[in-house]
């Protein structure tokens, strides 16, 4: 289903980065009924399996974490809606996108306006050296990885470790971070964002325990929210952590260049895909935020330039992982021993 939207022949596609914008422009407008439809079949399987595992608590402990781990994938589906709203691209309506995004943010344990706030951040100054810290992955260059002291490498080395980024990170940004509003301090309204958002979190968990017992949080909740959150990372990770990335500093960066040339199309199987609604599609995403994730595919089909960019398959996104140290002269992404190699670090 997709709008009465008329889009801009294939042949259109301009050569700067900027251009797209006015043509992807004509893909902006959600449909309300799309964007429900799009919600139901998510939340509805998401609470199925949530009470599966429920009522298998009493026949199998094993089978009730194995159906938890699988509910994990949906939780990354919810957390792209949410991501949606909180871009105004899944609703026309800003109150009903900020509404679910906030209901949204209680599953995913994710304070909403929090979240809004430090992904504008990344969405405004991705790919710009000078303006890391925010709502992206630490990335440091070869020149700054070489003036660090053996404890600030082994510090960097041991922060991009795999185990620590996929495993040990999402449990502390989703069950520790995203409690507080950190680099918001001094914000009320994200204050609000982060407590009211604590309070629901708190509510579910106290109904679990009332009602089903401590282990309900141990192999239902828990699983469910880490697998989530790994994957949401490490696909977060690759949209941006590839071989041909794009950053510059201050003085040359430009928006439109880092949205598309540092964006990773990522191209996965068709129901994985569906389960990372689209997220892949990145380099249109940081392009146009506006667009609603199911009218990505329908640019990729539009506009063949930008269905061949950026390409990023399953098998090559793995060894993504090495790639730790971004070189200035090369100007890509390279892994410890490649730097080594080439500049002695």
């Amino acid at each position: 289903m997709t709008t009465d939207t008329p889009t801009t022949p294939a042949t259109a596609a301009p050569e700067a980065s900027r251009d797209w914008v006015k043509v992807l422009s004509n893909y902006r407008d959600p449909s309300t009924w799309r964007s429900i439809f799009e919600l139901a079949v998510t939340m509805g399987p998401f609470l199925a399996l949530w009470a599966l595992a429920w009522w298998s608590l009493s026949y199998s402990y094993w089978l009730t974490a194995a159906l938890a781990i699988a509910n994990g994938v949906f939780i990354v589906r919810l957390f792209a809606i949410q991501h949606d709203c909180g871009h105004r691209a899944f609703f026309k309506s800003k109150t009903a996108g900020d509404w679910v995004g906030r209901v949204l943010g209680a599953l995913t344990l994710t304070p909403y306006e929090v979240w809004q706030r430090t992904h504008a951040v990344h969405h405004s100054a991705h790919g710009n050296l000078d303006k890391r810290g925010m709502g992206d992955i630490h990335t440091m260059t070869v020149r700054e990885y070489n003036a660090e002291s053996r404890w600030g490498k082994f510090m960097y080395r041991l922060y991009r470790n795999p185990f620590v980024l996929f495993g040990l990170g999402p449990a502390y940004i989703f069950f520790i971070q995203n409690r507080v509003p950190l680099g918001l301090m001094g914000g009320v309204k994200y204050w609000y964002s982060a407590m009211y958002t604590n309070l629901a979190i708190a509510v579910i968990l106290a109904v679990m325990v009332y009602f089903g017992g401590w282990m309900t949080i141990v192999l239902i909740f828990v699983p469910t929210t880490l697998v989530g959150a790994s994957i949401g990372l490490w696909l977060f990770y690759v949209q941006h952590q590839f071989e041909d990335a794009h950053w510059d500093g201050d003085e040359t960066w430009q928006l439109h260049d880092a949205a598309l040339h540092g964006s990773s199309h990522y191209v996965m199987p068709r129901i994985m895909q569906w389960m990372s609604a689209n997220i892949g599609i990145h380099h249109v995403h940081h392009l146009y935020s506006r667009i609603p994730f199911y009218r990505l595919t329908e640019v990729l089909k539009d506009h063949p330039k930008l269905a061949d960019s950026q390409r990023l398959t399953l098998m090559q996104s793995f060894a993504c992982v090495k790639l730790q140290l971004w070189d200035e002269r090369q100007r890509k992404l390279l892994t410890m021993a490649q730097a080594k190699a080439l500049y002695g670090t």
